[in-house]
């Protein structure tokens, strides 16, 4: 019998009958007394050595990731590594491979490992085959990047981000305007297109392009192909992360343009891409080591009982994003 068949019997969540076991707050009377009700009849015992995981001073924490996007990846890393030092808090690392989450047998493998609790990187927040597994163990989650129900989940305001930056390219005064598109099947790429088409509707006469990528920088370079070999390419790109952005500014060096002077090239993320290639990066901030360091601190709380929230409603952090100009941008040439 474990916390999963209780919660089956019960119509709740794994999460709600862990919080009735160690007397958390945060649970309707009712529920309550239902769980504690099942369990009595089921005969379920709680497991001691896992109940022990959670008071214990250090804590087994799992980050599963697998993010095509290795300067976005290397910043939350060290978000998790030195919030963690702080926290007595064990990391456990488990890579998927070009985008897609692991096996359920590596997933479970990880679990196995006396895990208190995981952070998912994007775009692996939004995985229902990972988050399913999950359920099954019936482990406190933190979502980086994403939005998932009965999770602790960290981000940025991505529609309003990529307005800001467009409304920028607009108001140097690039008429013609192209974006390249993430991942479509991520909620942060989908608010991304959204911000930027909201924000060119609110100007006449544009003529824009959209194309699709995945965050990677080989998509980026096919993006790029794609916009500057169009009969009317456009004076300015913004990317949906910065990786596609350096992608795109490679491309236009191949095709001797000069950027900014023939053409602006924008990102997002702030990423280390952003400041190591020529020229530097006009982006928007996205403060990953924060997020990372966030969702652990709140994933933290979550496991010890500290933060109790409404049932299937997920505990959301907006953190604030800025838009650093740098010297790929510039108005297009008369």
């Amino acid at each position: 019998m474990t916390i999963i068949d209780v919660a089956k019997q019960a119509g709740v969540s794994p999460m709600t009958v862990s919080r009735v076991i160690n007397g958390d707050a945060g649970v309707r009377d009712e529920v309550r007394a239902h769980v504690r009700e099942v369990i009595a009849q089921l005969n379920y015992t709680p497991n001691l050595m896992a109940r022990s995981l959670v008071t214990s001073r250090e804590i087994r924490i799992g980050v599963i990731y697998s993010n095509p996007s290795a300067a976005f990846m290397s910043e939350l890393l060290v978000g998790v590594f030195e919030e963690a030092s702080t926290r007595a808090a064990q990391l456990f690392l488990l890579k998927g491979e070009q985008g897609r989450p692991p096996t359920r047998e590596a997933i479970q493998g990880l679990i196995a490992q006396r895990i208190a609790g995981l952070i998912l990187a994007p775009p692996l927040g939004e995985s229902s085959f990972v988050r399913e597994i999950i359920r099954e163990a019936g482990l406190p989650v933190a979502v980086v990047g994403g939005v998932a129900p009965d999770a602790v989940c960290v981000w940025i305001d991505n529609d309003r981000a990529a307005y800001d930056m467009t409304r920028h390219l607009i108001g140097l005064g690039h008429r013609r305007i192209g974006f390249v598109h993430g991942n479509p099947d991520q909620t942060a790429s989908i608010e991304r297109l959204a911000g930027f088409r909201r924000a060119v509707a609110e100007e006449e006469g544009l003529e824009t392009q959209i194309v699709q990528g995945d965050y990677s920088y080989a998509s980026g370079l096919q993006a790029g192909e794609e916009l500057l070999g169009s009969e009317r390419p456009p004076t300015a790109i913004f990317a949906s992360n910065d990786d596609m952005a350096a992608a795109v500014v490679s491309v236009a060096h191949r095709r001797h343009l000069d950027v900014p002077g023939d053409l602006t090239v924008a990102g997002f993320d702030d990423s280390t891409a952003a400041t190591t290639l020529w020229p530097p990066l006009t982006t928007i901030h996205q403060p990953v080591r924060a997020l990372a360091t966030a969702a652990l601190h709140m994933l933290i709380q979550d496991i010890r009982g500290a933060a109790p929230k409404v049932d299937g409603k997920p505990r959301v952090m907006v953190l604030e994003h800025a838009l650093i100009e740098r010297d790929s941008t510039a108005p297009p040439r008369s």
